[in-house]
């Protein structure tokens, strides 16, 4: 009588599991664009594979351009491509009526985005945020990329990895906008001092945990906005 043909029993590819829970990892935001990955040691032990595992499967994320070599040892997370639209950036510069568009798009974002935050961020995303409100509150120049740091820190309590890979790709567009809205749009200093106010009322907002409130802040900002960018003619 013949034996028995043996099938070979599959294998889960170790490497292949490592980089789903990494990339799992940084979907959900435990891992962040910028952030440090740990240790192959640590990572291994977190996994319950071995290192080699472990370097298999980060080899293959930095393979799709999702993470990259630290210089002297170290893997961190790929951040997002800033400028990513240069043709869109330029269009902001030589037509004002573009950044209409992109203002109700920033409501729509930022709004979700601080109510996030109001919920997800921690004790020291607060913090981050209240810092660049004290350097707006005490730097008369650099306002725009101040400004941009604000909305920067928001986008990282969020701890949405989607939104700030959204915001990467618009993020010379934004810096434009901003530069454009504090140092030609907003020319006076009581528009400076309402810029501020609002400001503090998104931090209070966040740092009483209050996601509505924090919604409604900063659409009652951008709200602001726009009705400098109507008397200036850019909506039509």
């Amino acid at each position: 009588m013949a034996s028995p043909t043996v099938q070979p029993v599959a294998h889960e590819n170790l490497g292949d599991r490592v980089a789903a829970e990494v990339l799992h990892f940084i979907a959900s935001g435990e891992f962040a664009p910028g952030d440090r990955l740990p240790a192959e040691r640590r990572l291994a032990e977190m996994l319950d594979v071995s290192r080699v595992s472990v370097r298999a499967g980060l080899q293959q994320l930095k393979a799709q351009g999702l993470l990259t070599a630290v210089r002297g040892g170290g893997t961190r997370v790929a951040e997002p491509p800033t400028g990513a639209d240069p043709a869109l950036t330029a269009l902001a510069q030589i037509d004002r009526g573009s950044l209409a568009d992109l203002l109700d798009i920033r409501s729509l974002l930022e709004s979700w985005a601080v109510r996030r935050a109001a919920e997800k961020a921690t004790d020291e995303d607060i913090a981050l945020i209240e810092i660049q409100v004290e350097r707006m509150r005490n730097s008369a120049e650099n306002r725009a990329q101040v400004d941009m740091d604000f909305h920067l820190a928001i986008a990282k309590a969020s701890g949405s990895t989607v939104y700030r890979h959204l915001l990467g790709v618009i993020r010379g567009t934004l810096f434009e906008m901003l530069r454009y809205n504090r140092d030609e749009l907003f020319g006076e200093p009581k528009d400076d001092a309402a810029v501020m106010q609002q400001h503090e009322a998104i931090l209070t907002a966040l740092k009483n945990r209050d996601g509505d409130a924090a919604s409604a802040a900063m659409v009652a900002h951008l709200a602001w906005v726009r009705t400098h960018y109507v008397a200036a003619g850019l909506f039509s």
